[in-house]
């Protein structure tokens, strides 16, 4: 289904003169305070709104310039969506950060403050989701999470703002999520969570996936670390049939590995041949800067982005170079 006039325009400025999405994230919050805290050597309630805004800030204003898009939270983000280069559309994160931890199942919510009309009126392109799902997880706790997506769906196909939803794997056991184990599992989760929110109930527009496997277990990869879960050829098919899921535009995202470690995944997507679309790529980029601004300050966080962090986000970009534009996975022209 082709999506609105209003959506398509949106996505068009989200997106390169390629059709394809190369964007930076900027959204993340309770973790950024914990990591400026530890860099620093305090308590994470002595980080302030003021040293996450202008942290954020700092981030968006180097880095847009070489991005098609930036992804920000409404919380500490705003500053810094005004701050960011003009050639880079916005995404605003919708849900608070971290889940529930009350009851079983990282159950999500919503910011309070928040609604998509709100999100619309300063001034985004996109409304980003994130929510953890497992298809090892209960039914009754899913139906919760599908529920949940097919309201924010409803409400951004009203608006006429595309949909992204983000969705990270786990296991509802409690184990290690860098551990061997669950890097087996992992081409599973992420196969079945890009099925099922490709379906048409949730009108999610672009699906922001987790490759498909973990780069570290992958033998002989430029990352491997010595335990095996698959061969490279392995991988590779891991990476072809999750993308042979997707019934919607996908983009990579960089779920806080290093800036190695995402790119040699993303030369293993291109070597699959999948016809991904881009990438929301944020901690690969600019995580190592935390504690440069922690124990230097702004000034110090600006030098390192603008040799470091752009460097990390050119060769983001390089890697990106074969993605497919959005608009082809949907079997559409290119948008007026």
């Amino acid at each position: 289904m082709k999506p609105s006039e209003g959506k398509l325009r949106r996505m068009k400025a989200l997106s390169n003169d390629k059709g394809v999405i190369a964007a930076a994230a900027m959204d993340q919050r309770g973790s950024l305070q914990k990591s400026l805290a530890a860099a620093r050597g305090i308590d994470s309630k002595q980080i302030t709104l003021e040293m996450m805004s202008e942290f954020k800030t700092i981030v968006t204003r180097v880095l847009t310039p070489h991005a098609s898009a930036i992804l920000l939270d409404p919380e500490y983000g705003l500053d810094a969506a005004a701050a960011r280069s003009r050639n880079a559309g916005l995404l605003l994160a919708y849900e608070l950060s971290g889940y529930d931890n009350t009851q079983p199942g990282r159950l999500p919510d919503l910011l309070p403050h928040v609604s998509v009309k709100r999100i619309v009126d300063w001034g985004a392109d996109a409304v980003k989701i994130l929510i953890y799902y497992s298809s090892f997880e209960q039914k009754s706790i899913n139906d919760v999470k599908h529920a949940f997506i097919e309201r924010i769906g409803a409400e951004c196909e009203t608006y006429e703002i595309p949909f992204f939803l983000e969705f990270v794997g786990y296991d509802p056991k409690g184990g290690d999520e860098k551990g061997l184990e669950f890097a087996k599992s992992k081409p599973e989760v992420v196969k079945q969570s890009m099925a099922e929110f490709s379906k048409p109930q949730y009108k999610v527009d672009v699906l922001k996936v987790e490759v498909p496997i973990n780069a570290e277990y992958v033998e002989g990869s430029s990352v491997y670390k010595g335990q095996k879960a698959y061969s490279r050829a392995e991988a590779l098919n891991h990476f072809r049939e999750a993308a042979s899921l997707a019934a919607k535009p996908f983009i990579y995202l960089s779920a806080g590995v290093s800036n190695a470690q995402f790119i040699e995944s993303l030369k293993m997507a291109a070597e699959a041949g999948t016809d991904f679309s881009g990438v929301l790529c944020g901690r690969a980029t600019w995580k190592e800067g935390i504690p440069v601004y922690a124990k230097q300050g702004a000034k110090a966080l600006e030098d390192w982005l603008q040799n470091d962090g752009v460097r990390n986000i050119n060769a983001v970009n390089d890697a990106i170079r074969v993605a497919t534009p959005w608009h082809a996975k949907l079997g559409i022209g290119v948008p007026a």
